[in-house]
């Protein structure tokens, strides 16, 4: 028989980070991955570089560019089995220190896009029986009280709900919707609280992350393996948090 077309991906907020890596672990296993980055830069030149016609340009706050987006793959492709939205910004300090312009940014950057995008890519996945994989930050559960990410906090279980939600909506096509909460994962592009000595030391399992660990996890996400896990918050976070 001949071989299985290979499977295509779309990974969003790709152009560094865990996203980056993402897109690196599964197109090392053999997935066409689509990347997207939002604003030129260095990083964006390179991502074009690497990836070449499977690199995008859009605003996934913009539900058209969205839809934009998830058409040029389908045209190059033909199909759409993996979607991963990896945007998401961040904000530190008190809540007596955070702005109203800061939450709605929280927001925005990490509820609002997932929101965009996964009615983009709904059709798509539907068609596939495919996976979509969002990211949420570890501590989710139980809604515990955060001294300094409280709005980031807040924001990422607003997007949990989704999942959860979307999970239920989207079992009867087939699709899994599941969520990845990484913990402290040192990178080039880190914020300084995830490069924190003292937080470090008090990881349960003796060391931070790596992008590769993430990336891993949700590649599991995105396989047959995980073919019956849907609504998910998959920790990897090394017990912080517990």
């Amino acid at each position: 028989m001949p071989p299985a077309a290979p499977r295509v991906a779309l990974v969003t907020g790709s152009a560094r980070g865990l996203g980056l890596a993402v897109a690196r672990h599964l197109q090392a296993r053999g997935e066409h991955v689509h990347v997207v980055w939002r604003s030129e830069s260095e990083a964006a030149r390179a991502l074009r570089d690497e990836f070449g016609a499977r690199a995008h340009r859009a605003d996934l706050l913009e539900a058209r560019q969205a839809e934009t987006l998830v058409q040029a793959v389908l045209a190059a492709e033909g199909r759409l089995d993996h979607a991963v939205h990896a945007v998401g910004e961040y904000v530190s300090g008190p809540l007596e220190k955070t702005s109203a312009a800061d939450l709605r940014r929280m927001l925005a950057s990490n509820v609002e896009s997932a929101f965009a995008f996964l009615g983009a890519v709904r059709p798509a996945l539907r068609a596939a029986r495919g996976r979509a994989v969002f990211f949420g930050t570890s501590g989710l559960d139980g809604l515990r009280a955060r001294r300094e990410t409280a709005a980031y906090a807040a924001a990422k279980s607003a997007l949990l709900v989704l999942v959860k939600s979307w999970a239920v909506e989207e079992a009867p096509h087939g699709v899994t919707v599941n969520l990845v909460s990484p913990g402290h994962v040192p990178h080039a592009h880190a914020h300084p609280d995830t490069l924190d000595e003292q937080r470090l030391a008090r990881i349960p399992l003796g060391r931070p992350g790596r992008p590769e660990d993430v990336a891993r996890a949700v590649a599991f996400l995105c396989s047959d393996d995980a073919a019956y896990t849907t609504g998910t918050e998959l920790l990897v976070s090394g017990g912080w948090m517990l």
